[in-house]
């Protein structure tokens, strides 16, 4: 008898969730934003290497805002990388859960000086800083400042629903007994689950 993908692979069979709504799945992966902050932003260079860095997302609009933007430097290599290709991937991890989330979609460069505004915060100035020349002085006038927005196509997270012993408990008795461990749930934001999600937001 032919052995099935799900049979070679029971740890992703079995932590798969495809029951959970649009609105149970947004509440999950909000949760893993809120406590991570911090996200890698990963791009593609012209040779093909990937390139990743730490950025820290805009603040959304709402709580069901799944397109992410980022204030950078225009100047800066990820610029190139994005313009000669717009796909990329955003990643978030919070290690005292083992939570994380996936995005996968495309980058949009915006240098519109209204839409800049509208995201900044004057604790950026940090990263461009003044350059004493009277045009880059690191404040939202900056010619350097872009805003970068990453609108998803698809969304993978992994959420625990057990607490930090349970998890070592359940990965250890599944070791020993030959069992697959499952800890957590995988989930996935559909292009679809997405479109419905931003439409809605659109209209409010």
């Amino acid at each position: 008898m032919a052995t099935t993908k799900g049979q070679l692979d029971p740890y992703t069979a079995q932590a798969r969730n495809d029951t959970a709504t649009p609105q149970e799945k947004i509440q999950g992966l909000k949760e893993i934003m809120k406590a991570t902050q911090t996200a890698m932003l990963t791009t593609r260079s012209r040779d093909g290497q990937f390139h990743s860095r730490a950025m820290a997302p805009v603040p959304p609009d709402s709580e069901t805002q799944l397109t992410l933007t980022f204030i950078a430097n225009n100047v800066s290599h990820k610029f190139e990388e994005i313009e000669n290709d717009s796909h990329v991937n955003v990643s978030f991890l919070d290690p005292s859960t083992t939570n994380w989330a996936s995005f996968s979609g495309k980058a949009k460069i915006i240098t519109d000086h209204e839409e800049i505004k509208k995201k900044w915060s004057t604790g950026v100035s940090a990263w461009f800083g003044d350059l004493k020349d009277g045009v880059h002085k690191g404040d939202v006038n900056d010619p350097r400042v872009s805003l970068i927005q990453v609108i998803p196509d698809e969304i993978h997270y992994w959420q625990t629903n057990k607490g930090k012993v349970g998890r070592a408990l359940d990965i250890g008795v599944s070791a020993v007994t030959g069992k697959t461990a499952s800890p957590g749930e995988l989930r996935t934001i559909t292009k679809g689950e997405i479109q419905l999600t931003e439409g809605l937001l659109a209209q409010n």
